[in-house]
């Protein structure tokens, strides 16, 4: 195997990108970079400052205040911002319907992705996101996009939620998840498209068992080559 082996995971919302890298990485002994985590950290950073979510530059001005950092968890990995837990705290549906939005600034994306490098350049990684393969990875050996149909991507939500004690009515998330598809892949800067070399890998009927075999199967033969 070589040195510094990068796997890129990209699709849409509740595609089942974070479950699927987080096994991958704990299987292959890869660390895993949840760049969405990051993403809705600096959307929960604007919050928790009073800043509003379409106020680009006051949303800008907190980058250099902001640390990020992801520690081993179970069931989830924890991640922190500027040194408090805030794992649960940016799964809220607030967070979750303004991620998008935070996401779309160009400084943003800029500072993120730096540090999403650094988080490759040294160590096995894989990461996900919404477009890892296109801009953060391009030279990943290899490009996954994950993809998933409306309906599915809305019941695995919906069974999230319960199984977290909210509810929220699954002809809503199915809206939701609708509204997050077109914003992210309808904005000007990384929008969501895949790699012109990725695989694509569809989820629909198949179980987390099933797609992380095909999806190792993919990565183990890119490595014996």
């Amino acid at each position: 195997m070589t040195d510094n082996f990068q796997v890129a995971i990209d699709g849409p919302a509740s595609a089942g990108k974070s479950t699927i890298a987080k096994i991958l990485a704990t299987n292959l002994q890869y660390v895993y970079v949840d760049t969405g985590a990051m993403y809705r950290a600096i959307t929960l950073a604007a919050k928790n400052a009073g800043v509003n979510y379409d106020d680009e530059a006051g949303v800008v001005d907190l980058l250099p205040t902001i640390t990020l950092r992801f520690e081993p968890g179970t069931p989830v990995q924890r991640v922190f911002l500027n040194d408090q837990e805030v794992t649960d705290a940016i799964r809220s549906t607030e967070i979750t319907n303004n991620v998008s939005l935070v996401s779309s600034y160009a400084a943003v994306r800029n500072d993120l992705v730096a540090r999403q490098r650094d988080m490759a350049a040294s160590q096995n990684v894989i990461m996900d996101g919404r477009d890892i393969g296109t801009t953060v990875l391009p030279d990943a050996p290899v490009k996954i996009f994950l993809i998933a149909s409306v309906d599915e991507r809305a019941q695995r939500r919906y069974q999230e939620n319960l199984a977290k004690g909210m509810s929220v009515d699954l002809a809503t998330l199915k809206a939701e998840i609708q509204a997050r598809d077109y914003k992210d892949s309808h904005r000007e800067i990384s929008p969501l498209v895949q790699a012109n070399d990725a695989i694509l890998v569809d989820t629909t009927g198949h179980n987390i068992d099933e797609v992380v075999a095909i999806i190792t199967n993919i990565i183990k033969d890119k490595q014996h080559k």
